[in-house]
């Protein structure tokens, strides 16, 4: 070779090097080119933002079906036919409620006869559109902390914007007023329990070090009333490395005060218990760290353990999932409730005459009702739906009442109320069809993932539908934290997907909690691949059994479920042409560094320590992106005002993209939180550009 050739070869080196867009690299000490972007409200940043909202809207909005999609959506959420969500407050019931009129919403009242009637007549107690517009805010509902037995005194809580974050303030129910110099706190991340009409215990952000790293309060103080916050008397100091420290007060079913506790969570998942003693002494209870407290009853804490506790003193050996009545003061402890190999403990809630414990038997929902009797526990199962997902709405610990939801992906939701006294249920409301279901079918399938675990999943698909690849398919899966995808009625979905003659996947991978506490555990930190390779499997099986083929298959996924649909379309993009990455976290090399981040390390790692960086740089699709890979379209979609999963990891994520020269969607919302469903408005036009994206990538 002449030294002009050799010279020429290494200009045109330097020349396609310098033309290399500048990628996200899983070296700690590599500049992150993307950076930028973490800077939430920065003009350079909010100014790509806005680029993107444009271009994005000028081809989705643009799209022939988008206004019918938000015409059918908006029907769906305004509907004034709807069910109104009961939660009790003294002897009557209370529910928010936003509907085309009232986007922002009402907070409003009934009593418990008349909630039972089709057209129950309410007392309006807080207007947030009024009170909005007299305070020049975007307020929006967080719900409420209200003195128990009669619920009085509230303290409710308001979010501007949407995020996690809140103020809080005095509200009396009976003169329907906020009070004048009453409790009232500045907007940030806080707790709050009524010790009495007089006294709170408020964890929140006192000042300069007394947030965790995770951007929680760890710090608790007793709050009286006419007394400045200044004045408050610091009755509890975790640790800034924990994840939060927070109040609860336990009562009897007469009201009176039976437990003052002191919560301390040093991880996502673990939380011990500090009680609070009359001459200010604190005494951490012997409960397993990894636990969930349900409520009191019968002279006992009601108490989900989330790990197995080794036989103790007061107690025999106690398998996680189990449901326990628990004796604070001898740490004696039984089992009332005990999940077999198909079972999973979803929620138990106590009402005065005893606790309604609702679970899955194989992804199947189940109600019971355990009370105490001969100085034991009954348990008898209500007669409720076959095959539905069922949820505890509300239940009152000082009478004998509670509702609950039963729904199926084709059944609409229905309103049981539960007399706990006569362990009977009835159905009071039943939402109206809000999409013609008859041409659909329900399959509860299953796939073999890598290691050979069988993951169950739904297949919700035309009855006509052919065996030969051609069917749109739009698969959901979340696969984290314990939480349970179940087959709920999803209007929406019905009506802009199904309707329109697509099917519909909802998978139930590791990291879930549709088997209990060990499927969970078997995709944390370094088996977190395992979960990946679950929603593979499903697709696969789809794919093979020519349900749908690749052309036609897209994935949809938020929060938790946007690691898991950024890692799919990277490690498998030969599998999708679709996918909805929605709320996500992406970049899980600095994810314990943004916003509520690092309060999750239990559940994926800490990227700040060698070994664990190993193994979740494997998969963090950030930095795994590579040039010259036909990677599907994905819809990236956020919240400005997520305080709790950071914006910058959808931003960085279609920069990437960007930077790739490949092609993307990104959107914006500037308001909603993580949620990202603040109000009908929102949430119909957030709805409209999924399914607009999916119809274009799936359908057309």
């Amino acid at each position: 070779m002449s030294l002009v050739m050799a010279a020429v070869g290494v200009a045109m080196a330097a020349a396609v090097a310098a033309a290399a867009p500048s990628l996200p690299s899983a070296d700690p000490n590599a500049p992150d080119p993307f950076a930028w972007l973490e800077d939430i409200h920065g003009a350079r940043a909010t100014a790509w933002v806005e680029k993107q909202n444009a271009r994005t809207a000028a081809r989705l909005e643009s799209d022939r079906r988008y206004e019918p999609f938000r015409r059918e959506a908006l029907a769906i959420f305004t509907a004034k036919d709807r069910i109104p969500d009961p939660q009790f407050l003294g002897p009557g019931i209370a529910n928010f409620w936003q509907d085309a009129t009232h986007v922002k919403g009402l907070w409003r009242r009934t009593t418990l006869a008349d909630f039972r009637s089709p057209a129950p007549t309410w007392e309006t107690l807080i207007d947030l559109d009024a009170l909005s517009t007299a305070e020049g805010r975007n307020w929006i509902w967080k719900g409420a902390v209200c003195l128990p037995p009669a619920d009085r005194l509230c303290l409710v809580r308001l979010s501007d914007g949407g995020g996690d974050a809140v103020e809080i303030r005095e509200f009396d129910t009976k003169a329907k007023a906020f009070v004048a110099g009453g409790f009232a706190f500045p907007t940030a991340k806080q707790d709050v329990a009524w010790l009495d009409a007089e006294t709170l215990l408020v964890a929140r952000d006192w000042g300069p070090g007394t947030l965790t790293r995770s951007g929680y309060p760890f710090v608790v103080k007793k709050v009286i009333r006419g007394r400045s916050l200044d004045q408050a008397l610091e009755i509890y100091r975790g640790s800034p490395d924990d994840v939060r420290a927070f109040p609860r007060v336990l009562r009897d079913q007469a009201g009176a005060v039976k437990a003052v506790l002191i919560g301390r969570s040093p991880s996502t998942f673990q939380t011990e218990y500090r009680q609070l003693g009359q001459e200010g002494w604190i005494r951490l209870l012997e409960l397993p760290r990894k636990n969930d407290l349900r409520g009191w009853l019968a002279g006992r804490m009601i108490v989900q353990i989330n790990e197995d506790w080794a036989a103790g003193v007061g107690h025999r050996a106690l398998g996680a999932g189990s449901l326990l009545a628990y004796d604070p003061g001898t740490g004696a402890a039984e089992a009332i409730f005990e999940p077999t190999a198909s079972q999973a403990l979803d929620d138990a809630r106590v009402t005065a005459g005893g606790v309604l414990a609702s679970y899955l038997d194989n992804v199947n929902g189940a109600v019971d009702i355990i009370a105490p009797a001969n100085g034991g526990w009954t348990r008898k199962p209500l007669a409720l739906p076959k095959g539905s997902a069922l949820a505890i709405r509300a239940a009152d610990p000082f009478s004998n009442h509670a509702y609950l939801t039963a729904e199926s992906f084709l059944e609409p939701t229905a309103l049981w109320e539960v007399d706990a006294a006569a362990d009977a249920a009835r159905p009071i409301k039943t939402l109206p069809a809000r999409f013609d279901a008859s041409k659909d079918v329900v399959e509860q399938q299953f796939a073999t993932s890598a290691d050979g675990t069988r993951i169950h999943y739904f297949l919700v698909r035309p009855k006509a539908m052919k065996f030969d690849g051609t069917t749109p398919v739009q698969m959901f899966g979340y696969g984290g934290f314990q939480i349970s995808e179940t087959p709920a009625y999803r209007p929406e979905m019905g009506k802009l997907w199904l309707e329109r003659g697509g099917a519909y996947v909802l998978t139930n991978i590791r990291g879930g909690g549709e088997f209990g506490p060990a499927w969970h555990e078997a995709a944390l930190r370094e088996h977190r691949q395992r979960a990946f390779d679950d929603f593979a499997a499903v697709a696969r099986d789809l794919i093979e059994r020519k349900v749908t083929s690749p052309r036609r298959l897209g994935i949809y996924g938020r929060s938790n479920g946007g690691i898991l649909t950024s890692v799919a379309i990277t490690q498998h993009p030969e599998l999708f042409n679709a996918a909805v990455i929605e709320s996500p976290l992406i970049d899980m090399l600095r994810f314990s560094h943004l916003s509520a981040g690092a309060s999750w390390m239990a559940e994926y790692g800490d990227p700040d320590v060698d070994a664990d960086r190993t193994f979740i740089a494997r998969y963090s699709a950030y930095t795994q992106l590579k040039p010259g890979v036909k990677y599907p379209e994905p819809y990236i979609t956020t919240n400005t005002v997520d305080d709790r999963v950071h914006p910058g990891h959808a931003r960085k994520f279609a920069a990437e993209f960007e930077a790739l020269g490949d092609p993307y969607l990104y959107y914006e919302n500037t308001f909603g939180g993580h949620a990202n469903d603040a109000d009908p408005q929102l949430n119909a036009r957030r709805w409209a550009r999924h399914y607009v994206y999916l119809a274009q990538k799936l359908m057309d």
